[in-house]
């Protein structure tokens, strides 16, 4: 049996699909690579001395695709794209703007709520023995108890949830914001990013904009109840502001860095985006 050389897509922390990987080697009469051997004839039947303007013009377009078509070369040109566009778009983040709101008639119903896992649906976690580690650069390292992160005041907000499988949703977010949590670790706010970690293994990180923003929050409550094990108990993110891969699950770390060591993401790692705005 030959190996298989399909990789995972991505979905918020749920199941995998796979699709061809860019790296296999496409054949030689590829219709994908026609476009570099159409360019390829017009390049050797034109004399470049005598090649005018307009017929630069006409072969560039092709010769552009063509070039594109060769994985390699379509791999590193996606990335460097990706990293342009997260850069543009965290420069165009607005720290105060709010994400769109809804009245609770909006809702949609809890049990319609999609489970979407990186791994399991129940990682396990002891409940009595939870605490959610806090290290980095920050005054205040320790291990927090869920009481003392539900000591802080509570935001409770009606907030659509993306998913970039294609759907989304509106539910029901309560919790701290994250803000007053970095504010009583004594966070050192002008750090560039906190990242998380999840009793499932996923990780994540968060721009210091976006971790600042008042809607951002430990969310421990959906539709005013308890968060449900399903659905991340008993600490997640809810990150309106973000695609719904940025709200990671059964949180048991945050730090606050400088630096992401080469780890932004699960997702992200895999090539998706890290800003991922909405």
């Amino acid at each position: 049996m030959e190996p298989d050389t399909r990789k995972p897509v991505a979905s918020e922390d749920g199941s995998e699909t796979h699709v061809a990987s860019e790296a296999a080697v496409e054949p030689a009469d590829s219709p994908s690579l026609a476009p570099a051997r159409e360019a390829v004839r017009a390049l050797q039947q034109a004399k470049f001395s005598q090649i005018s303007r307009r017929e630069l013009l006409k072969v560039a377009p092709v010769l552009a695709l063509g070039i594109f078509a060769v994985p390699k070369i379509q791999q590193a040109l996606l990335t460097k794209g990706l990293r342009v566009s997260d850069w543009a778009s965290a420069r165009l983040f607005r720290r105060g703007h709010p994400a769109p709101t809804f009245a609770d008639a909006a809702l949609t119903p809890f049990e319609q709520f999609p489970i979407n896992d990186y791994d399991v649906d129940d990682p396990g976690v002891i409940f009595e023995n939870w605490t959610l580690t806090v290290s980095g650069a920050l005054q205040n390292p320790a291990e927090y108890r869920l009481e003392q992160i539900q000591a802080l005041p509570r935001f409770r907000q009606n907030t659509r949830h993306v998913c970039v499988e294609g759907w989304d949703v509106i539910g029901r977010f309560g919790g701290a914001r994250l803000s007053d949590f970095l504010n009583m670790i004594g966070a050192d706010t002008s750090a560039r990013y906190i990242t998380v970690a999840c009793a499932d293994d996923y990780y994540e990180s968060l721009d210091m904009a976006t971790a600042l923003h008042p809607q951002t929050l430990l969310c421990y409550e959906m539709y005013d109840r308890p968060l449900t094990r399903e659905h991340g108990a008993p600490l997640r993110l809810s990150v309106p502001t973000k695609i719904g891969y940025k709200q990671a699950k059964y949180l048991t770390a945050l730090t606050v860095t400088n630096v992401l060591d080469g780890k932004v993401g699960y997702w992200e790692d895999q090539g998706y985006s890290s800003f991922y705005g909405l």
